[in-house]
């Protein structure tokens, strides 16, 4: 057959689109009490953010992305598992020793690695301190870092004693690497995970992988390196974001060297809204509370996500989804096995990669803290009701490093518009009984299901 010049030009013009010779990379980047404004593009910030807006303009920022419960544990759990905290029973922020994720719970690491995937943690884990639940024991081949939340030691200023029997130790792979935590090693810590990424992704180039960075800040107390401190001119806080965004660049950077950015997706977002108590050693959120209650302040967490060619660049999603859901999309993405065990995730990948006519296959998701569950949010993000719970309320902030006040508030039976009222301020259930019929219907078969006792 006769190609005419026209015809040829054209084709040897046109990209070429080959499919992956092997599964993607899948990078996470998981803050700890990093607040929704914490970043550009998400807000303007009075320290700049580089690495972060390079990755947004790279990939796309969901605004609408959500955590199952603002707190420690159970954020993590759900991350890993794919399970709401009803169904894993993590709840909370579990203590040293503590059981964490029963091992009956497969976790993304124990999803991907029958499919040829070396896992890798580096960073903050807590979700199990004891030996088959530490990070060697799920999954992962590589690990570095803390077993729990970084003020869970000797040097807490309000219960020291609770920590002083039980030190806290930098674990790496497996084993003790630091016995005892101090004020001269917490400044290294988003350096060392850094480091040790950096050196997985080197190592590991030629084959696919999952990298989980859960750091530690910025969690109170608040540290930075040396090469860090005071360089926003805007205080502490500011000075740990911009480390976060300096190790956010040095993993782009580590995948870019290694010609592996065509091939990895990456997502950052946070386990939770910022533990608002410390004043200026905390985030920013434009929503309601924020950690350590179910309002939008402590479960909507900024998102990134970046992968070439699937995700459009430079781009802004109002797409609802949830920690949850990425199990079963790194499975899908990866042609992995879902886990024998249930879990509450769907695959959301349509949705992520705007589909058209892509619709999100729940029905709702539940928001909870502790083992008290509060109330549904719709599938689509436009309803959100409230049951009537408790929550605390912030009084006064603290400064510099010292916690604030909270006081208790309840609040009744609440229907909110999230499209038009986000801040969660107007309760809509009696211009809306219908709908407010139907997410209680939702909340009754839910709390059926995962809070009545057999």
């Amino acid at each position: 057959m006769r190609i005419s010049r026209r015809n040829f030009l054209q084709a040897a013009a046109a990209p070429l689109f080959a499919a992956p010779s092997r599964p993607p990379n899948i990078v996470v980047i998981f803050l700890d009490d990093s607040g929704w404004g914490d970043f550009r593009p998400f807000s303007k910030t009075a320290y700049p953010t580089p690495n972060v807006e390079r990755l947004a303009g790279q990939g796309c920022s969901f605004h609408n992305f959500y955590v199952t419960q603002a707190v420690c544990s159970a954020s993590r759990s759900s991350l890993l598992s794919g399970c709401y905290p009803g169904r894993t029973k993590v709840f909370g922020a579990h203590p040293p020793r503590a059981r964490g994720l029963d091992p009956s719970f497969a976790t993304i690491a124990q999803v991907l690695a029958p499919r040829g995937y070396r896992c890798g943690v580096f960073g903050k884990w807590h979700i199990g301190d004891q030996e088959d639940t530490r990070p060697p024991a799920r999954g992962f081949h590589e690990s570095a870092g803390l077993m729990y939340s970084n003020d869970m030691w000797e040097f807490h200023p309000e219960n020291p004693e609770r920590f002083r029997q039980l030190p806290l130790q930098f674990w790496e792979n497996g084993k003790i690497k630091i016995d005892r935590v101090t004020p001269r090693h917490q400044p290294h810590l988003t350096t060392w995970y850094t480091e040790h990424a950096v050196d997985f992704i080197r190592r590991n180039r030629n084959d696919p992988f999952f990298l989980y960075v859960p750091h530690s800040m910025p969690h109170v107390p608040l540290f930075c390196s040396d090469k860090f401190k005071g360089r926003s001119g805007k205080g502490l806080y500011a000075d740990v974001m911009m480390e976060i965004d300096w190790s956010v660049g040095e993993i782009t950077k580590a995948l870019r060297s290694a010609r592996l950015d065509d091939n990895t997706l990456v997502v950052m977002t946070s386990d939770n809204g910022p533990w608002i108590s410390y004043g200026n050693h905390a985030g920013k959120t434009p929503f309601r509370e924020a950690k350590g209650t179910g309002f939008d302040g402590g479960t909507r967490s900024a998102c990134l996500m970046r992968y070439p060619g699937a995700i459009k660049a430079g781009t802004v999603s109002k797409k609802t989804f949830c920690t949850v859901d990425l199990l079963p999309t790194f499975a899908h993405l990866s042609g992995a096995a879902l886990p024998a065990n249930p879990i509450d995730g769907r695959n959301v990948w349509d949705l992520i990669t705007n589909k058209p006519g892509a619709k999100n296959p729940h029905a709702y998701y539940p928001f909870s803290t502790g083992s008290n569950f509060e109330g549904i949010l719709s599938a689509d993000g436009r309803w959100k009701l409230h049951l009537p719970h408790p929550y605390r309320w912030l009084e006064k902030a603290g400064q510099d490093g010292a916690a604030g006040k909270y006081v208790n508030r309840s609040i009744d039976l609440s229907l909110f518009d999230m499209e038009n009222d986000p801040l969660e301020t107007t309760n809509v259930l009696a211009k809306y009984p219908d709908i407010g019929a139907r997410l209680q219907g939702w909340a009754e078969e839910h709390r059926r299901q995962f809070y009545t006792a057999a």
